[in-house]
């Protein structure tokens, strides 16, 4: 089963201190059946590591490292998620007072009718009350 994967869960595995049942077992979900992201997934991913980086958080090899192994990972990248910003994507952000970047998450899960995993609280219950089933917590 393939699903969507977030960027709060892909940065919860790449830290031990946040790593939980739950991430593992996601993340083994996905290196079984791959899984999808919008087309911000990679800035909002290394926008995290380079801020961490900024803050010391991690050293810029630990970032290098971690970005090489996530783009080893079965993740592919929906071509549709702009297309969708200014109509779905938009009105899902509306709808629930989301970011427009979890609303891209929750719409490509719509879209292509797969599970969210997430661990953002207020996406988590976006994706409920859409009837989108939720991974990851």
């Amino acid at each position: 089963m393939s699903f969507v994967l977030d960027s709060s869960i892909t940065l919860a595995r790449v830290y031990s201190e946040e790593i939980t049942d739950e991430v593992v077992q996601v993340f083994d979900l996905l290196t079984q059946s791959g899984a999808w992201v919008p087309t911000i997934w990679h800035l909002e991913v290394a926008n995290v590591l380079q801020r961490d980086v900024r803050r010391k958080r991690c050293s810029a090899d630990f970032r290098d490292a971690t970005l090489a192994d996530l783009a080893r990972l079965p993740i592919q990248v929906d071509p549709e998620t702009d297309r969708q910003a200014w109509g779905a994507t938009l009105r899902l952000a509306a709808r629930h007072g989301l970011t427009m970047y979890d609303a891209a998450y929750l719409e490509l899960a719509l879209r292509r009718n797969l599970p969210l995993a997430t661990l953002d609280e207020d996406l988590r219950r976006a994706a409920r009350a859409e009837k989108v089933k939720v991974l990851g917590a």
